[in-house]
């Protein structure tokens, strides 16, 4: 009962990335080998989303402690679940909950590294590197601007890929690192955006984030340099056959991106009151690499 009580804490509806950036990372494994195994592809896919739920949680844990979530306005996108505010004797729950899928997630890291030997040596880092963002996130990283603005792409859109490249192959390849670039912007502006309308409620806690450092207008301009980039990088890569020429699909989720940065330009901190620019947001971060991955792998 208490498992069930403390589920909206995981976040699940942005549990979705996770398997997303896994299976961009499998798609390359597969055009470099021509071959998958199944069976390791899940036990990938559970290691990324117990790594998401243990971030999930502790940001829940740790917001609830700082008082931030009795400040913030909650979006669809932001401020949290509002979970603890509603049910405070869950917090040792939610505390356990982002200790056990931690701790699954490095049991998860020990087996591949068991499983493989030292061909994917390479992991380890790439395993420390992802711990310690998931363990000094909302304390640490949300108080240094430049480190929290790239950090959520550096996670899921190269690490998460690369990693699950490693993993799946065998060897390491300078391919997931190349094309986790375009979900490491998109991502990176996913979590740009929705830091908007938590801007005073995180101030007010001692928070340093990108908005909060240089502003909406300077926000909003790196939030465009990152969209460009990634739409650059597309036909840059189609260009040198990094990518399929199917891959151009991709532009068209693209283009909500655009759409989210006008609300953003229109309505800067407000954007919370207009959610639908959020989700356009949203569904390009998740659409554009799903798109990519699909192409690779049928290609």
């Amino acid at each position: 009962m208490k498992l069930s009580a403390i589920i909206p804490s995981f976040r699940i509806p942005f549990l979705v990335l996770a398997p997303i950036c896994v299976f961009l990372g499998a798609s390359i494994s597969y055009k470099e080998q021509g071959a998958i195994d199944f069976c390791l592809l899940a036990i990938v896919m559970l290691g990324g989303i117990f790594a998401h739920i243990g971030v999930n949680t502790l940001n829940e844990y740790q917001d609830y402690q700082s008082g931030l979530d009795l400040k913030t306005i909650r979006t669809p996108f932001s401020g949290g679940s509002g979970l603890l505010c509603r049910q405070p004797e869950l917090l040792p729950w939610v505390k356990t909950a982002a200790i056990v899928s931690t701790l699954l997630t490095l049991l998860i890291g020990f087996y591949f590294i068991y499983l493989r030997g030292l061909a994917i040596i390479p992991l380890i880092p790439i395993g420390v590197i992802g711990l310690v963002i998931v363990v000094s996130y909302t304390r640490w990283i949300n108080k240094r601007p430049f480190i929290c603005l790239v950090v959520p792409g550096l996670s899921f859109g190269l690490l998460m890929v690369a990693g699950t490249q490693l993993v799946l192959s065998g060897h390491s390849s300078s391919t997931p690192w190349v094309i986790g670039v375009i979900p490491f912007f998109l991502i990176n502006n996913l979590l740009l955006l929705n830091q908007y309308p938590d801007i005073d409620a995180d101030k007010s806690i001692g928070r340093n984030h990108f908005p909060i450092a240089f502003g909406i207008k300077v926000s909003n301009s790196i939030f465009a340099l990152f969209t460009l980039c990634s739409t650059l990088l597309i036909l840059f890569y189609i260009s040198q056959n990094i990518l399929p020429a199917l891959s151009a699909l991709a532009l068209i989720p693209q283009t909500l991106a655009y759409i989210a940065l006008y609300g953003a330009i229109k309505f800067g901190a407000s954007i919370g009151q207009h959610p639908k620019y959020l989700a356009f947001n949203a569904a390009c971060t998740l659409l554009t690499p799903l798109t990519i991955a699909i192409t690779v792998f049928i290609n």
